[in-house]
């Protein structure tokens, strides 16, 4: 019985030292931080810092640890900007095998951010110092692109063509004719021009586009109907429209009154909507003015490999709900509760209810890419990127 009261006893007073020592330790930092004779109270050796740094903190000359520079607003004051900065944040969702994030996504955002800095002075090494002043230099009238185009690092020809270098060898005696079914007309059918402009004239300008296809380039420097057929995807009236098979994100098939075709990326975030640095890159929504800056990228360096883009306004209702055939994507139309239309369809990610696209009320915005010939008419290789990326986090693109 008495050796049961000492235990008892025991376990009271480890009970009491235990509780001591921890009221102990949460009194310490507020002893530490009370001001030192001698000094201000708000100066750098108020705060009583126990750290290395202490030392540094109070010698002349040296920035203060911590301290916000002169003219910075206080850490309170802007609480309502980082509210708006994280709301301007969209969730997005990780695909990846498991949620946990390793070291080596730092190591390799950096490596990312060096290599578009090591891209970005290359990309000012090709466009010479003559070429800038001749922008800068260029008459009001005229856009300091156009300027650019002008300059003789734009005027160099390409070598003489042969037949084989030619993606069509086209009759030019026959015209295009919109009326009939088909885009060429029947040999007995053949309206040869005898004045006026030439037959190639009458011909839709998606057309003329895939005429000007060779092997150095989709089109060429000057051709007066690439600027057109931007002005086409802009303006011409949207007859058709069907979901894209394939890919990871919704994109839409639209055709022409003049049988030409483009391929829809609607806008999924705004441009100022940044994503977070802890998601991976296949987790990112697909942004509509990359294939944009990418096209007149394209041109300034003088590649013209990129299919011309062009942005447009899209009526959701009148474009896209009324006049599209595809019953799948039709279905998915729905009115929100902040009385906007939107529309998701069906695809790998990104395609439901959570992440529907919705317009304001109706409207859209989106880019336009025009297509290439048909696989049939075109025959061409294909290479596989050589800087081809997997979906996911630990595997590599085979």
């Amino acid at each position: 019985m008495m050796l049961l009261r000492r235990f008892r006893v025991l376990i009271i007073m480890v009970f009491l030292i235990a509780c001591t020592m921890h009221i102990l330790i949460d009194l310490l930092p507020r002893l530490e931080r009370r001001p030192e004779p001698g000094l201000p109270a708000g100066g750098p050796g108020a705060a009583g810092c126990p750290c290395q740094h202490r030392d540094s903190l109070l010698q002349p000359g040296l920035p203060a640890w911590g301290k916000p520079p002169a003219g910075a607003a206080p850490p309170g004051g802007g609480d309502g900007a980082d509210t708006a900065n994280k709301h301007t944040l969209r969730i997005l969702q990780d695909f990846s095998s498991d949620q946990a994030a390793t070291g080596s996504n730092r190591s390799g955002s950096l490596s990312m951010v060096k290599a578009e800095e090591t891209g970005l002075q290359a990309v000012r090494g090709l466009i010479s110092e003559r070429v800038l002043e001749a922008v800068i230099r260029a008459p009001s009238q005229f856009s300091k692109l156009t300027a650019l185009f002008k300059h003789p690092l734009y005027q160099r020809p390409i070598p003489a063509l042969t037949q084989g270098e030619i993606l069509f060898n086209i009759n030019t005696d026959i015209k295009f004719n919109p009326k009939v079914p088909r885009d060429w007309v029947n040999e007995d059918e053949e309206d040869l021009a005898v004045t006026g402009d030439p037959p190639i004239d009458s011909y839709p300008n998606w057309l003329k586009f895939h005429i000007g296809i060779n092997r150095y380039e989709l089109y060429s420097r000057h051709n007066p109907a690439i600027e057109a057929l931007l002005g086409d995807l802009l303006n011409q009236r949207i007859s058709s429209v069907a979901m894209k098979s394939g890919g990871t994100q919704l994109k839409l098939i639209m055709s022409f009154q003049n049988y030409g075709q483009a391929l829809f990326k609607p806008m999924k975030q705004t441009r100022e909507q940044e994503t977070p640095p802890d998601f991976f890159y296949f987790s990112d929504f697909e942004r509509h003015n990359s294939e944009i800056a990418a096209f007149h990228l394209d041109r300034i360096l003088d590649f013209r490999r990129v299919p011309p883009v062009a942005g447009r306004l899209v009526n959701m209702t009148r474009e896209i709900r009324d006049v599209t055939r595809d019953k799948k994507l039709w279905r998915t139309f729905f009115i929100s509760p902040a009385n906007n239309v939107c529309f998701y369809g069906e695809c790998s990610y990104y395609c439901s209810t959570e992440h529907a696209l919705c317009g304001k009320p109706d409207q859209i915005e989106g880019s336009l890419a025009a297509f290439l010939p048909d696989l049939a008419l075109a025959k061409r290789k294909t290479w596989r990127n050589p800087w081809r990326r997997s979906y996911h986090k630990r595997k590599r693109a085979e």
